[in-house]
């Protein structure tokens, strides 16, 4: 037996011992009363809101429930999370959790309201996206290093915007800032469509976003894309090189798109959720659909979820500290 098949067989071990497992026929019959209220921490129009209602349309249809999706941005996910964390566990309220909301603001938010690994029930994770370094088509660099060339000719006089403070795009700027050695001003926005907004009409010269968001206006022409944040350049854009390979060796950042709800869901029905949604992002038009936004499809376990949450609390937590902390709220 090899490596991976080894881990899905104690996955699912685990799994059936802790109870998660159900016969799919009973499983598919324990689901939430009525409308589910689907809650994405950030405004409409950025990568997290993109991905939510294509998810929600496909979940709404699969178990033949009005499925809203309902946008609470500010705190950087924090207080759509906290109002997800805050709903009766009948499976009506679910959250789009991100890196954002699960494991940066636990690490960098003193008086955050909730916790991320108690006050939720974790169902799946539904992709992996990449971050992108963009600019504003005016700007006069055509690539990183002409950029970081521009920013230590003018050091304090560049600004980048990101969909937040303590978001995973602000992180990227704020790494990007110590490992290539320059200085910007960052300007956090409630989203990341707002910051694409300000960024093609100019406000700001620079952004940080999420790839799912962005890959429409880099095809459009009104962003100029100059890296990815992965290890790996995207299938989506391969002419597109990694901040790494551009003059950056090392860095690397990303983010997630994942289906929380609040803690003390019954497990048949985080069962049911979990089915279903996995079957949803199997389906091949969601499988195009997320891979043309340059999301990688997942849907996985809740106990796979978990785990992420974890691992990447730890490895957040690395990058954290590496920029020398990050507390706020």
């Amino acid at each position: 037996m090899n490596d991976i098949s080894r881990r899905s067989v104690l996955k699912a071990g685990v799994a059936m011992a802790a109870g998660w497992y159900m016969p799919r026929s009973f499983a598919q019959a324990v689901l939430p009363k009525g409308t589910i209220n689907l809650i994405v921490p950030f405004a409409a129009g950025g990568a997290t809101d993109i991905v939510s209602r294509l998810v929600a349309q496909k979940l709404g249809e699969r178990i033949q429930r009005t499925v809203v999706v309902e946008n609470i941005g500010g705190g950087g996910g924090a207080i759509g999370a906290a109002k997800a964390a805050r709903a009766d566990p009948t499976g009506n309220t679910l959250l789009m959790g991100t890196i954002a909301t699960h494991v940066i603001n636990p690490l960098s938010m003193e008086s955050l309201s909730y916790n991320a690994q108690k006050d939720f029930t974790p169902i799946s994770l539904i992709a992996t996206v990449p971050n992108v370094l963009l600019v504003n088509p005016s700007v006069k660099a055509r690539n990183v290093q002409e950029l970081i060339a521009l920013l230590k000719a003018k050091p304090g006089q560049f600004s980048y915007g990101s969909s937040g403070v303590g978001t995973p795009p602000h992180l990227s700027g704020e790494l990007f800032k110590a490992m290539a050695g320059v200085d910007m001003v960052h300007v956090p926005y409630k989203g990341g469509g707002p910051a694409m907004t300000d960024l093609i009409a100019g406000q700001i010269p620079i952004l940080f976003d999420v790839l799912t968001g962005a890959a429409s206006h880099i095809r459009a022409g009104s962003a100029r894309a100059l890296a990815v944040t992965t290890k790996a350049r995207v299938a989506s854009f391969p002419d597109l090189p990694t901040v790494a390979e551009s003059g950056v060796p090392g860095y690397e950042t990303w983010t997630w798109n994942a289906i929380f709800g609040p803690a003390g869901m019954p497990r048949p029905m985080v069962a049911s959720l979990n089915d279903a949604l996995k079957a949803v992002v199997a389906l091949p038009d969601v499988q195009t659909q997320l891979k043309e936004l340059s999301a990688t499809p997942v849907g996985s376990s809740p106990e796979a979820l978990a785990t992420l949450v974890s691992a990447e609390t730890e490895k957040w937590g690395a990058v954290i500290k590496s920029i020398g902390g990050l507390k706020r709220g």
